[in-house]
């Protein structure tokens, strides 16, 4: 992994905000929302940096609530919550194990979802951490990324090449835990990591054989399952991997902007909202301008008086930390969501 060391992290610029015409009109209740739930973050981590909760003790959690800090423009090196994203960042790198798998506590059902969120954590804030814990990254994310690398590289059938599921080994594949896995991978890339070109090829590949073209929707396993939750996922990963403008891309966009009004109370819908509107900012337009005005008006009310949002699959440090992840989406603080702004956007 090269170190960015020398490059002036976007952390430390002010933050721009991007589409104001929606984000303006709820800023004044973002800013101190997103505050609050921060603060709320910082109470729960532990002293070793672990959270309480459901897999608060695996490194995908920390991993989270670090990129959360990030996405609002705070800072490891300084500011009142550098602690606890340093924090973050020793808890992941001290259990890695021997073959480069992030693992701790309990993973889920399988150690690989939590190890593609903890490295795509680690490439993000790569180069905007001291240099101590800058060797230790530099230490501990080639050897991530090969886990993710062989993982996908394993033998499987067709409609699971390409991809990957909750083991090193699996000869299955998920397009959930594949849509972390290919962020990682192209956060790395980005940053100057030695990742193939065919790896991301042959990811974005599988996730078009998951896709339905005549709905624009994105599957689990298939190309309909999960759908509402899983659209925004297919959508984000397509616009991250260069595919802007693909009829693919604009399909799914429409299908979320249809659609998206069923998430409140159903299955995922946390995970849900999280895609849907870092997949809608990367189109940006009407996309945008609809989702992130109904995200707003929608989620904003449910933050609870301590400052979380709870998820009810995965608990309120989770739920908190995606939720911010999403509502920050117009600060474009973290490198891995950046949007191209050399085409135009949908009106």
């Amino acid at each position: 992994m090269a170190s960015l060391s020398g490059i002036t992290p976007l952390h430390a610029q002010s933050p721009a905000v991007a589409d104001s015409s929606v984000f303006e009109q709820f800023r004044s209740q973002v800013d101190p929302s997103i505050e609050k739930a921060l603060t709320y973050l910082a109470a729960q981590q532990k002293q070793n940096g672990s959270f309480p909760g459901s897999y608060g003790d695996s490194t995908g959690i920390p991993a989270l609530v670090g990129m959360a800090f990030l996405s609002k423009g705070h800072m490891a090196t300084e500011g009142i919550h550098a602690e606890t994203i340093r924090r973050c960042v020793d808890f992941i790198t001290s259990h890695q194990k021997d073959n480069g798998l992030l693992e701790a506590g309990s993973g889920g059902n399988g150690p690989m979802y939590a190890h593609n969120i903890a490295t795509l954590f680690l490439s993000e804030i790569s180069g905007m951490v001291d240099p101590e814990r800058q060797k230790k990254i530099d230490q501990t994310l080639p050897k991530a990324l090969k886990i993710i690398l062989q993982a996908q590289a394993v033998k499987k059938s067709e409609s699971h090449r390409g991809g990957w599921r909750y083991h090193p080994g699996s000869h299955d594949s998920d397009t959930s835990c594949s849509g972390w896995a290919l962020m990682a991978l192209r956060s790395a890339k980005l940053n100057g990591a030695a990742v193939p070109d065919k790896a991301i090829e042959d990811a974005v590949a599988y996730l078009y054989r998951h896709h339905n073209p005549d709905t624009g929707t994105f599957g689990y396993t298939g190309r309909d399952d999960h759908k509402n939750t899983l659209t925004g996922m297919g959508l984000l990963c397509l616009e991250l991997c260069g595919e802007h403008g693909n009829p693919a891309t604009i399909k799914a966009a429409d299908y979320v902007l249809k659609n998206h009004r069923s998430l409140p109370g159903a299955q995922f819908e946390i995970y849900g909202n999280y895609y849907n509107a870092q997949g809608m900012f990367q189109l940006g337009g009407k996309y945008w301008n609809s989702y992130g005005k109904w995200m707003y008006a929608t989620y904003l009310p449910k933050q609870q008086a301590d400052g979380s949002w709870k998820s009810r699959e995965a608990g309120s440090v989770y739920g908190t930390s995606m939720m911010v992840l999403a509502f920050t989406v117009p600060y474009r603080q973290l490198p891995i969501y950046q949007r191209d702004e050399t085409v135009d956007e949908p009106e």
